[in-house]
């Protein structure tokens, strides 16, 4: 026997686990991303990872702009789902979709619930300086992310892992689990925990203002501020009215001036220590290793950033 799933999901962090649910021995009978999106020079209309990777598959997408609508309920019901799978979907599933599936929701979630409920868990994670995580399967209700918990895997974050290196570790390493907790759903031996009330934190959205640098922090903030953003939307700096990303950096020995150059490394000082900025990006351009941008940008030692 095999389960009838609905997959629920937009962007590349939902493409392993769909990719692993075609090729278990379970049925995927349709699948729902958010539509397709104006993009390229052009501005033609893309479709999501998701719905790209299902076209080529063979199974039948829906792209609704809402679930609410009565015939859009109406045909979540005809595909007689046992379960549906959200990873990273983008649309709120009201509690009449929630219901629908014989097992309910099951969710990816990529942060140690209740910590971290919400837009960002992986930026707010990294940004926090947090040195674990978890990747959930959490069962889908009303609230957001406060279903109980049905299985986790524990993730230990090195110091220098950047944004996009957990976001790629948690999506592989979370299309296995989920495919683990469909197979002991399917047994009837899936366990499901209350979330904890205590420690309780939302991951907001980042906003744009968020992203820039603030030297007067220490330089460890400083430094998980900028690996929580790194590659997008990329923690900056001004210099001379240009804005520079930052992508990768590392504590580093100096004192001086907040936003002050310290030597030819780029040591910039913090409020408490220094960082090394290791690699930039200049608008419009690709990513750069420091010794690569002083070529073509003075920032001599003594100089400061706005």
């Amino acid at each position: 026997m095999s389960l009838r799933i609905i997959f629920m999901g937009t962007p590349d962090f939902a493409t392993p686990t769909l990719s692993a649910l075609l090729g278990s021995g379970h049925r995927v009978v349709a699948v729902y991303c958010q539509p397709p999106r104006p993009a390229g020079r052009g501005m033609a209309l893309r479709p999501s990872p998701v719905q790209a990777i299902a076209g080529a598959a063979g199974v039948p997408v829906l792209t609704p702009v809402s679930l609410r609508p009565p015939e859009v309920v109406e045909g979540i019901v005809k595909h007689r789902a046992d379960v549906a799978v959200v990873v990273a979907y983008g649309l709120l599933l009201p509690t009449t979709v929630l219901l629908l599936p014989t097992y309910g929701c099951l969710n990816l979630h990529p942060s140690m619930l209740p910590r971290w409920r919400g837009a960002a868990p992986i930026q707010r994670t990294l940004m926090a300086g947090d040195a674990s995580t978890q990747i959930c399967v959490m069962g889908m209700e009303a609230g957001l992310d406060t279903g109980p918990i049905r299985l986790t895997e524990d993730v230990d974050i090195p110091a220098s892992m950047t944004a996009g290196e957990l976001h790629d570790l948690a999506a592989s390493r979370g299309a296995a689990l989920m495919l683990r907790a469909l197979n002991l759903l399917e047994a009837g031996q899936l366990p499901s925990t209350p979330q904890s009330t205590e420690g309780v934190t939302y991951a907001a959205k980042i906003g744009k203002a968020e992203a820039r640098i603030d030297w007067s922090r220490p330089a460890r903030e400083v430094h998980n501020h900028i690996r929580g953003l790194s590659p997008f939307p990329g923690a900056w700096f001004e210099m001379n009215g240009e804005r520079i990303k930052v992508l990768r950096s590392e504590p580093a020995e100096g004192k001086g001036a907040p936003g002050e150059v310290l030597g030819a490394d780029l040591r910039i000082a913090c409020a408490e220590g220094a960082v090394r900025l290791l690699l930039l990006q200049r608008a419009g351009k690709k990513p750069m290793p420091a010794a690569e941008l002083l070529r073509g940008l003075a920032l001599p030692p003594g100089s400061r950033l706005d």
